[in-house]
């Protein structure tokens, strides 16, 4: 059952080193505030999932926590490479890193497969691409009902799970609104789960028609952490802060500005700057 707590108590609890985790969010509701708080606390040898890996991801992989990634799409959305991440993968500046790379489909379906307790996920996909070629993990199952050889990868279940969404109720159920990505099947994936929102209400009115609820029973801990998702976005909350993707581009390139901006921006900072980044976000607006 979810209980309410301080982020930096949550990742303290939930996550640890050398843990399998999500930090999942789809072109909005991406878990930065987490994230930060994951880096302050120094966490190493992780093996991150996610099928989007931008900002936050390449952060991480720059401050070395991480020895692993498993995605299927990794880029600055509208700008260009991860930089940090292609400097660990062709350098191993910090140091090096595996990566599994899947399609969106493959990444979709492992984690609907791990949501329901399956070791693997079965699906038409890959079929005349190459991927497989350079991914052990890709293989192929026959139907014992058609014969049809279908594509197969194994099941995605993380270690924890961290999402942003704009709500909680007061029993710890979550209102997911807007794009939804597989935030609902990484919760249910995963053996615990940390969510952070922008608000806690009494009970969710005038519910977006896309949404989602989260039952409390899937999630473990609660932290509001308003304007956790920035620099993207949060429906109905704050717009996508475009100038910090197009800024990172230039700040990911070196490897003195990197460390110097992370130090000035999240190792020096708490989740509490967020809320401050957001406010002039909607000033400049």
């Amino acid at each position: 059952m979810a209980k309410f707590q301080p982020l930096k108590d949550a990742v303290a609890e939930n996550l640890k080193d050398g843990d399998v985790v999500a930090f999942e969010g789809f072109t909005h509701l991406i878990p930065h505030a987490a994230a930060h708080e994951a880096i302050r606390q120094g966490r190493k040898d992780l093996t991150l999932i996610r099928m989007t890996p931008d900002l936050v991801y390449d952060q991480m992989v720059g401050m070395g926590m991480v020895r692993k990634m498993i995605f299927s799409y990794a880029g600055n959305p509208g700008v260009g490479l991860l930089r940090r991440v292609r400097d660990a993968v062709e350098n191993s500046w910090p140091q090096a890193l595996e990566i599994e790379e899947h399609s969106h489909a493959a990444m979709a379906n492992a984690y609907e497969a791990g949501a329901a307790g399956l070791p693997f996920a079965t699906f038409r996909g890959y079929k005349g691409a190459g991927l497989k070629e350079v991914n052990d993990n890709i293989r192929e199952v026959t139907c014992p009902f058609t014969g049809e050889v279908l594509a197969a990868v194994p099941s995605v279940r993380p270690d924890v799970t961290f999402i942003h969404a704009q709500k909680a109720n007061k029993r710890g159920d979550i209102l997911v609104e807007g794009i939804i990505g597989v935030q609902k099947e990484a919760v249910l994936a995963a053996k615990r789960a940390v969510v952070t929102v922008e608000e806690v209400v009494d009970n969710f009115d005038d519910v977006h028609l896309n949404a989602c609820v989260l039952p409390n029973w899937a999630v473990s801990s609660v932290c509001v952490v308003p304007g956790g998702a920035h620099p993207s976005y949060a429906h109905g909350y704050y717009i996508r802060d475009n100038a910090a993707y197009i800024d990172w581009d230039k700040i990911a390139t070196d490897r003195a500005r990197f460390t110097d901006w992370m130090k000035e921006n999240v190792l020096d900072q708490d989740e509490t700057v967020f809320e401050t980044r957001v406010q002039k976000l909607k000033g400049d607006a």
